[in-house]
């Protein structure tokens, strides 16, 4: 088994996780993260500014991840600690002590920024000033970034239901259930909102496309097919959000397949085995991924031919990749960022941002990178 073990939930119960925080090899033992070899530093990366949000990110696998819009860049600890910055300075614009516990990270745009807590809570705060605007009770925790469009608010909660929310007051609009196994990874998709479709992928391996104004199904897809003979062996959860590229959608699964996807009618394109629950970057043409054993690997966006594998950073907790220039970016369990050319994969640069370790997933805007750093630090580099 991989990595990934340390993320089971049973669903059926929800809150109920197997422990551990190690890495696992294919033979169930205990696998050392790939020690780092030196490298010629091709690349540098420079830190612009940095900030405590507050707060740790906690114990338990999160899906934290922060959130620009309109200048400003949101980030939230697992304390309920939510701060708000200047994308650009750093400077602090405020900053909130919510008294509850927050599982997810946050989704910014059109005047709000919208959480979950522990309980299962949605809160829309004002993104001028953190006051709160609306709050909504899920049925289930919503452990992925909300996301939204003009007029919706739509969240995938753990026990595969979606739902989408008015932007104005958090008054239910349409929701949509999925039919998800016994035991899963822990964790959610979440999804592409659009202005007329909401796309999304679940832990039952299917991917659908969601009319957004009556919450009407209008495709399935399924993407993996569960196979073994054991519930762990079937696992098949799509819990990255979907990767729009080049007209097409692409989406991976633990345990399945990596496809791409029309978005008009859901046809596979094509599809290839594939483990993964990381999300996808896009960049010269290619699909990035980095599997369930941190392996990054580069893809033809139209064929699925390989283009280049690079294993130097296996069993490093490896973060999804993001793309940036020439390079791809990932960072991993001991806080190192690692960047490789999008060309052949071999390394460029590296760069260490917080001894306490990287699983948020990083951000990028104007070609500028946002980390947060699991004791709650983040920090904004530039690649030169």
């Amino acid at each position: 088994m991989s990595s990934a073990i340390k993320r089971l939930a049973l669903v059926a119960g929800i809150g109920a996780a197997l422990s551990g925080c190690g890495m696992f090899g294919s033979d169930n033992t205990l696998s050392e993260p790939t020690p780092l070899a030196k490298i010629e530093q091709e690349q540098s990366l420079e830190r612009l500014w940095s900030l405590n949000i507050g707060g740790d990110l906690g114990e338990r696998y999160h899906q934290f991840k922060p959130s620009i819009t309109d200048g400003k860049i949101f980030a939230v600890s697992a304390e309920g600690d939510v701060v708000a910055a200047d994308s650009k300075t750093g400077e602090v614009l405020w900053r909130r002590e919510l008294d509850v516990e927050v599982l997810g990270g946050v989704g910014a745009g059109n005047g709000l920024a919208i959480l979950s807590t522990l309980n299962g809570e949605v809160l829309a705060l004002s993104a001028d000033d953190g006051s709160e605007r609306w709050r909504y009770q899920a049925s289930s925790e919503v452990v992925a970034q909300p996301q939204m469009n003009a007029e919706l608010v739509v969240i995938q909660q753990l026990d595969g239901k979606m739902v989408a929310l008015s932007l104005d007051d958090g008054a239910v609009r349409w929701s949509y259930d999925s039919q998800i196994p016994r035991l899963s990874l822990r964790g959610t998709s979440a999804p592409i909102v659009a202005a007329d479709l909401t796309l999304a992928a679940f832990a039952n391996g299917k991917m659908v496309a969601v009319d957004n104004q009556a919450g009407r199904q209008v495709w399935e897809q399924r993407i993996s097919l569960a196979e073994g003979r054991s519930e762990l062996e079937r696992i098949i959860d799509i819990d990255a959000q979907p990767l729009v590229y080049n007209r097409l959608v692409y989406v991976g699964g633990y345990q399945g397949r990596l496809a791409a996807v029309s978005p008009a009618d859901g046809r596979i394109v094509w599809a290839r085995d594939h483990s993964t629950y990381r999300g996808l970057a896009g960049g010269f043409g290619n699909i990035y991924t980095v599997t369930d054993e941190g392996s990054v690997q580069s893809y033809d966006a139209r064929s699925s031919a390989s283009v280049w594998q690079q294993d130097a950073l296996l069993h490093r907790g490896v973060t999804s990749p993001v793309v940036i220039g020439n390079s791809v970016l990932v960072g991993d369990a001991e806080g190192y960022i690692h960047a490789m050319s999008q060309v052949d994969g071999h390394l460029t640069a590296r760069y260490r941002v917080d001894s306490s370790g990287l699983q948020s997933d990083f951000l990028v805007r104007d070609d500028i990178i946002y980390a947060l750093s699991n004791d709650g630090r983040l920090a904004a580099l530039k690649l030169q």
